[in-house]
């Protein structure tokens, strides 16, 4: 079964800053009870920040607003720290707590003391904080507060130069591969107006010709060797399938909403590999083996049973050479707190060893290198048979979703009907892949993605246009000025709460670099959204309470907007 590339090609290497001015330090409901807190635990209310959370919504019955887990601020005494112990400290510490303005009603749970927020205020203040923070809202929190700016270099993507986004990253051997065989099978003609393609298919012929003739393995190895040496004619050649390929590269990243400022990948640092293996030897690093090559002892006795090869018998670099030569030039280029490199899972002891040798150098920062490793997705097809390419992914999804939305009875007349089906085709890839754990491998169903009901992207983009329609049709009866009285529907309740809890998704997945619990924040939102744009109409309603649950509707759709381009998903307003 082939594996899809999707993962791997979504952008390629970037340099992100973490961190924000003019912070709105705290929401005012979680201020009223941090300060509640705070007075009977005598603790300052920072220390309350991470202890205290929203709490999920519930289909069956009303809930509470924000829970406090007793046992992160109350040191149990009892020697085995009993439940039932914890469990009368929270009563205790629920006693002692009073109602005020803001605090309508204080429970208990296992553990937790529960505080439901007076709901006129939860509505004003709620809806007041989404349309001032806008596209920030969430990351105004007090949750990111406390966070210091950070630089961060991510390597992703990485597509090898003259090879398409394809299931296999073959890096360095494509490229010997191509020097040998682009004489014997290359066309300037065809190589200028279908590049990747062209040069795929001289890949796949000189791949098989390679395997008849050993003469054809040396030829590709001493091109890839005259490359490292800077030999001007193979460099003109491979600078030329570079300038192809990032061409190429540059339209499908548009396609995804991607662009770069600067291109430089692992071929980048294949001169400068040679500057790290001058540096291993001198700090009495690399050691030889009877094969001729080069070795880096990662064994704890010394004694090779695990060891990282770093230099071919011929003296040429290797992939985690490269690998050496680019984190010490991007460490030194941008001085970034963190790096993070996102590849599949398959390289999970690669990175274990890039990072092990960095520390073996006598780089501290290695420490903080990070690995993201996602899993394959198996038996993706297209109707032309199995997928290779990423292009053919994405023509794919648009095809077949232009094809749903001909079908289907509510599609409106668009104005750019592929536009929209390209958008929403990627957004079902995009929440499909994003559902899980990174490193889950899953099994791909077009059927399933497109779905226009259940947990989709498709379902999202037509929840969001549904909003974004019902915004247009009332416009001339918008209002910011709300009785938020006409707020107070279960519904309506189940959705103010769910926006409360939006910046602590954002900081969860930003801690674990996990993205699916905005996935499933979204998912929920657009289900909520979706029960109560059913049962609170606004059409026919009286102008005031049809004024109150318009703006409810806005600010769904803000926040719904807001995650689905945190996402890499352009929200469409129609379909």
């Amino acid at each position: 079964m082939a594996a899809c590339p999707f993962r791997r090609s979504i952008a390629a290497q970037g340099v992100w800053s973490q961190g924000h001015s003019d912070m709105d330090f705290s929401p005012w409901l979680a201020r009223s009870v941090f300060r509640l807190l705070s007075r009977v635990l005598n603790l300052p209310p920072e220390n309350l920040i991470k202890s205290i959370s929203a709490l999920p919504v519930s289909k069956k019955r009303p809930v509470a607003d924000f829970q406090l887990f007793v046992g992160s601020v109350i040191e149990n005494k009892s020697s085995d720290r009993s439940k039932p112990d914890l469990q009368l400290q929270t009563q205790r510490l629920a006693e002692k707590l009073k109602c005020d303005t803001v605090v309508s009603e204080i429970s208990t749970g296992p553990g937790t003391v529960n505080f439901t927020i007076n709901r006129e205020l939860l509505a004003k203040t709620v809806l007041q904080q989404v349309f001032k923070d806008g596209s920030e809202y969430g990351i105004k929190s007090e949750l990111f507060s406390t966070l210091p700016r950070r630089k961060i270099v991510i390597e992703f993507s990485s597509p090898n130069i003259a090879k398409k986004f394809h299931v296999g990253h073959l890096r360095s051997t494509i490229i010997g591969l191509l020097g040998a065989g682009f004489e014997q099978f290359g066309n300037e003609d065809e190589l200028k107006s279908n590049p990747l393609q062209h040069l795929f298919e001289v890949y796949v012929q000189v791949n098989k010709a390679a395997a008849e003739d050993e003469n054809i393995r040396k030829l590709a190895q001493d091109f890839f060797r005259k490359l490292e040496a800077r030999d001007e004619q193979i460099l003109s050649m491979w600078q030329h399938f570079r300038d192809f390929s990032i061409e190429e590269y540059v339209r499908i990243y548009k396609r995804l909403g991607v662009h770069f400022d600067e291109y430089s990948g692992e071929s980048f640092y294949q001169e400068k590999s040679q500057e790290v293996l001058k540096m291993l030897d001198a700090k009495g690093l690399l050691q030889k083996t009877i094969k001729g090559t080069r070795v880096v002892d990662l064994s704890e006795k010394r004694d090779l049973s695990l060891c990282s090869t770093v230099m071919r018998s011929d003296g040429t670099s290797l992939y985690i050479t490269r690998d050496l030569a680019a984190a010490i030039d991007r460490m030194m280029k941008y001085n970034c707190d963190t790096m993070i490199y996102v590849t599949d899972k398959s390289q999970n002891a690669h990175f274990e060893q890039l990072f092990q040798i960095l520390k073996l150098m006598g780089y501290q920062w290695a420490e903080r290198c990070q690995h993201v490793s996602f899993g394959l997705v198996q038996g993706m097809k297209t109707r032309k048979g199995e997928v290779v390419f990423l292009e053919d992914v994405l023509n794919e999804a648009r095809s077949r979703m232009l094809q749903n939305m001909a079908a289907a009875k509510t599609t409106k007349e668009l104005e750019n009907p592929l536009e929209t089906a390209e958008k929403i085709g990627l957004a079902a890839l995009i929440i499909q892949d994003f559902k899980g754990l990174l490193s889950s491998d899953y099994q791909f169903s077009w059927d399933r993605v497109l779905q226009s009901r259940g947990d989709t992207g498709v379902f999202l983009q037509y929840t969001h246009a549904r909003l974004h329609s019902l915004e247009q049709i009332c416009r001339d009866g918008q209002s910011t000025d709300i009785n938020t009285a006409c707020l107070q529907d279960p519904q309506a309740i189940s959705v103010l709460q769910h926006l409360l809890s939006y910046d602590e998704v954002l900081y969860k997945s930003s801690e674990d670099l996990q993205p699916k619990h905005i996935v499933s924040y979204l998912l929920t939102l657009s289900h909520l959204a979706a029960v109560a744009h059913k049962t609170l109409p606004v059409k026919g309603s009286a102008p005031e309470q049809a004024q109150a649950r318009l703006r409810l509707f806005q600010a769904a759709r803000s926040v719904l907007a807001n995650g689905m381009k945190l996402l890499g998903i352009t929200p469409v307003s129609q379909m």
